[in-house]
């Protein structure tokens, strides 16, 4: 593989850049798809080996798709796109770490292409089944986010007389409470880069596109079951944007999967627990299981210890 800059454009088949910048060098190559408000945080996977952070299009520093007539599939894209940067990119292999929603399509991508991926690490993912209920010891359901939610609604009253970018800023100071189990941890949530339109006009995109496409996926028990990739899938019990039950549902439907529980760990675990959650992902690229990833047989709980 060729040396990469340490940034610059990945043009798509229908034209569309991503943005990429890399950090760090070694013979591994680790994808973090839309990983970018990361990259501080994530330095410390950086030893001995290369990580790629890119904006997912209509993302970040990436081009924005004007003709919403093509390419209206969302995080089926978004696989597209993962392949495409793979490929433009000279990668033989990959690993890859997914946050949040990308923590699903990682593993869509390991479905699409098997051959090319090597290891996969959900933080936090969505739930592989969308609009499944999970019983209240396996969520979050504090107070937390409908009180997020109605100081949300409140703020809306303000956008169309604020400056775009301020608008921006308040709501992410608002938002970045559900991301954290203590709220004095609030400000180091600094994902809203409201300097950049397309991050200003994200939950257009969001409501519009990317959330329609995971509620068609319609993934099935028997999808999971033919995954072969190992997976390591790490969550908190205080996640309050994508539940610790759909966590243990990754963990117990994917045949080579281990769950690394982060107790008291929110939306962004690695800010409540930094050295299990990069000790457990370091150990887990370096080719074994983590201590204490458990091999999930059940979402009951109960026994977890």
């Amino acid at each position: 593989m060729a040396m990469l800059p340490s940034e610059g454009f990945v043009t798509m088949e229908d034209g569309v850049r991503l943005f990429f910048r890399t950090r760090g060098r070694g013979p591994q190559a680790v994808i973090v798809p839309n990983g970018l408000h990361v990259w501080d945080d994530f330095e410390p996977l950086a030893q001995g080996r290369l990580l790629i952070f890119y904006d997912l299009r209509n993302r970040g520093r990436s081009d924005r798709v004007s003709d919403t007539s093509t390419r209206k599939g969302g995080v089926l894209d978004d696989v597209l796109d993962l392949e495409a940067v793979r490929r433009h990119l000279g990668l033989a292999g990959l690993s890859l770490i997914g946050h949040s929603y990308v923590g699903l399509s990682v593993v869509l991508y390991a479905m699409k292409y098997p051959a090319h991926v090597s290891r996969v690490v959900q933080i936090g993912p969505m739930q592989p089944f969308s609009g499944k209920q999970y019983p209240a010891h396996l969520t979050c359901a504090d107070a937390t986010l409908p009180d997020v939610f109605s100081r949300l609604a409140a703020l809306q009253k303000e956008r169309e007389s604020s400056d775009p970018q301020e608008f921006c800023r308040k709501f992410w100071s608002v938002l970045r409470l559900i991301y954290v189990t203590d709220p004095a941890d609030a400000d180091r949530i600094d994902w809203g880069r409201c300097d950049l339109p397309n991050e200003r006009n994200l939950m257009k995109y969001w409501t519009e596109t990317v959330f329609p496409s995971i509620q068609s996926l319609n993934l099935s028990a028997e999808d999971l079951a033919g995954v072969e990739t190992p997976v390591l899938t790490l969550h908190g019990t205080r996640d309050r944007s994508a539940p610790y039950g759909g966590g243990r549902e990754w963990a117990l439907r994917l045949p080579n999967a281990r769950l690394v529980t982060v107790e008291n760990g929110g939306h962004a675990p690695w800010i409540e627990a930094p050295e299990r959650v990069f000790g457990s992902i370091e150990a887990f690229l370096e080719g074994g299981w983590p201590p204490g990833a458990e091999k999930v047989e059940s979402l009951d709980c109960s026994s977890r210890g």
